[in-house]
């Protein structure tokens, strides 16, 4: 068992088959969801919210990722803000017996903020892996399209560009405040 010890409100994922939230851990993500606090000690405070330790606000986040319930907790910067106002979602049509394989190697370059195997909808979408790329300049994401298909080499049996006009939403799933 991890440093995090239980309590009477919660079980641990490798206790329990699947993970039950407690009412803490539902505020916990809601106070999240934007973001962790901006300041120097970001677990203390939302400790003081809840009226836990920052210890225990690290070990419930913990207990959440080893579960699956949340997946990360990392640094999402605006792109845009930084400069990067260039943003293609490239579609690629790969082999399935290969998509495991290549879908990581795209996924761990720099120029790609997310990568998704999705399925196929033939006759009209033959596409099966796709990856968002971002630039200063259109010429920069062109490069990167590139190294794309360089990588992808003779696997690639295709592929699109979709380019963003402007942005509808910037979030993910949120949480309503009952939970």
């Amino acid at each position: 068992m991890s440093a995090c010890s239980s309590t009477s409100d919660m079980e641990s994922p490798n206790e329990s088959p699947s993970f039950q939230a407690s009412r803490i851990d539902r505020e916990l993500i809601r106070l999240t969801q934007e973001g962790l606090p901006l300041c120097p000690h970001p677990y203390h405070k939302l400790g003081e919210q809840l009226g836990l330790s920052a210890d225990e606000v690290m070990c419930r986040l913990q207990r959440m990722l080893d579960a699956g319930v949340i997946r990360r907790i990392a640094a999402v910067p605006n792109h845009y803000r930084l400069g990067y106002k260039f943003n293609g979602m490239t579609v690629w049509n790969v082999p399935d017996e290969l998509i495991s394989e290549l879908g990581p190697r795209v996924g761990e370059l720099r120029c790609v903020s997310h990568c998704y195997h999705r399925p196929r909808h033939l006759p009209h979408w033959p596409y099966n892996l796709f990856a968002m790329v971002h630039g200063r300049s259109q010429d920069e994401v062109d490069k990167h399209i590139q190294t794309i298909k360089d990588l992808l080499g003779e696997h690639n049996r295709g592929n699109e560009v979709l380019f963003s006009k402007r942005i509808l939403k910037k979030t993910g799933l949120r949480l309503a405040a009952g939970g």
